[in-house]
């Protein structure tokens, strides 16, 4: 008798024999610059199969040849996974400023706060695309859009209209505090590790909490797969690259705020701990993102440029990557004078939010935050709702926004229309960590701070 796994009830994350895995590794090694046009006839005719054993032999064949094929001739981008590898190809940038300490626990509120009403803002319609986001939010009266989206926005017309399922969705006017995300869970977690491990936690300390506050089906993508090899024994950075297609998607980037919330004003220490958390389970621009996104709210703690920010955050990131020269494109579209409509239709027109790749990619969804920032001109509301009414990973892109404006500006910012409904709590899933306070988060992050 053989034991085999059930595979066609495997969730497409856990296998990667799934279609979803092989056609995404495809569109990953291209963009890395790997070799691999040879093999496209073998990817198209693998990706279709039903899941099986046979399906998962060939995989484990596929996967093998991807570990060794080389990098294709003229391949203009140098993107290294290893922290000194990444320093070593920065382009420095300096940011005037230092820390005010009278202000600082303002800044930690606005951060906390920021965070949390962008990611509430954008969980009611994540997933959904703009073809049909725009149209529902027009005949809502909310487009622009302005406020949160509410429960009294539906009816069974608008609901029968659209095939984004907004009947099972979470509206602001219904909850009592911050609904459980994963946007929020990770900065629930990295507090939980430093509290344990110190600021001198590892990646595999990283690893060691991962398995012990959460169940599998908690994390996605990326992390479901990490997940899954370190219940095989995997450890960092082997974790990250062992069958795992999603290496470059936004997973990472959602994970970095907290770093950047302890270390205000030292962004190279903010990025540093940024790896040690994205090392294990992403590579490339997977890692980069979030090292971004930590160094721009380090940044965020000593000034109110938002050039500055953004430019502070990617000097502590290779220049020669594609997410530098993304986020960058964004960056010069803005100060040529480029329109805030044309800014988000280049994005769009580079990144097919109805290709789940390009959807969930570090880089669609950086570029969105950076075009946010900067066209919002640190208006916290319009920001956030810039980011959201974009498309793609709402609640992620609405959430680092939030959190960056919210640690630049400080918690007044934050108009009451967006934090009236958050009534300081915050429901995770976090073992050990449960429901919790916000103002006993940020109060923690203090002590942190100072350690």
């Amino acid at each position: 008798m053989s034991f085999k796994p059930v595979y066609e009830k495997m969730h497409e994350w856990d296998t990667y024999c799934s279609t979803l895995a092989v056609k995404t590794e495809y569109r990953q090694c291209i963009e890395e610059g790997l070799d691999v046009e040879a093999y496209k006839p073998l990817f198209d005719l693998i990706a279709p199969m039903p899941q099986s054993e046979a399906k998962k032999k060939l995989c484990d064949g596929l996967f093998d040849l991807i570990r060794s094929a080389k990098t294709v001739e003229g391949y203009p981008y140098n993107e290294p996974s290893d922290l000194e590898g990444i320093r070593r190809l920065r382009a420095p940038y300096a940011v005037d400023g230092k820390v005010d300490e009278a202000a600082l626990r303002d800044k930690i509120a606005g951060a906390w706060m920021g965070r949390i009403c962008g990611c509430l803002l954008g969980k009611t319609v994540e997933g959904i695309h703009t073809d049909e986001l725009v149209p529902f939010l027009k005949e809502t009266g909310n487009y622009p859009m302005y406020r949160y989206i509410r429960s009294t926005d539906l009816n069974e017309e608008i609901l029968a209209k659209y095939k984004y399922p907004l009947a099972e969705r979470c509206y602001a006017d219904l909850v009592d505090g911050m609904p459980m995300d994963d946007d929020t869970n990770y900065v629930a977690l990295a507090q939980l590790v430093v509290e344990r491990y110190g600021r001198d936690f590892t990646p595999w300390d990283m690893t060691r909490a991962w398995l012990a506050t959460q169940p599998k089906d908690a994390y996605c993508t990326a992390e479901r797969v990490a997940f899954l090899n370190f219940t095989m024994g995997l450890e960092p950075p082997y974790s990250a690259e062992y069958q795992n297609p999603y290496r470059e998607w936004i997973g990472a980037q959602i994970r970095g705020d907290y770093f950047g919330y302890i270390n205000p004003g030292n962004p190279e220490l903010a990025a540093e701990m940024a790896w040690r958390d994205a090392c294990i389970s992403h590579v490339k621009n997977g890692i980069y993102g979030e090292m971004f996104a930590a160094a721009m709210i380090a940044v965020a703690g000593v000034t109110s440029d938002l050039k500055d920010i953004v430019l502070g955050g990617l000097a502590q990131i290779p220049q020669t990557s594609r997410l530098h020269k993304d986020v960058m494109s964004v960056v010069t579209d803005w100060e040529n004078g480029v329109s805030q409509e044309d800014a988000f239709a280049h994005i769009h027109q580079q990144w097919d939010e109805h290709i789940q790749h390009d959807w969930c990619h570090t880089n669609s969804n950086a570029m969105i935050v950076a075009a946010s920032l900067l066209y919002g001109k640190g208006d916290y509301g319009k920001s956030i709702c810039m980011a959201v009414e974009t498309g793609f990973d709402t609640d992620c892109n609405g959430a680092t926004v939030g959190s960056i404006l919210g640690m630049a500006f400080g918690e007044g910012i934050i108009d009451e229309v967006w934090s009236k409904d958050i009534h300081n709590k915050l429901y995770t899933s976090i073992f050990g960590v449960g429901d919790v306070l916000i103002s006993d988060c940020i109060e923690k992050t203090m002590k942190h701070i100072a350690m």
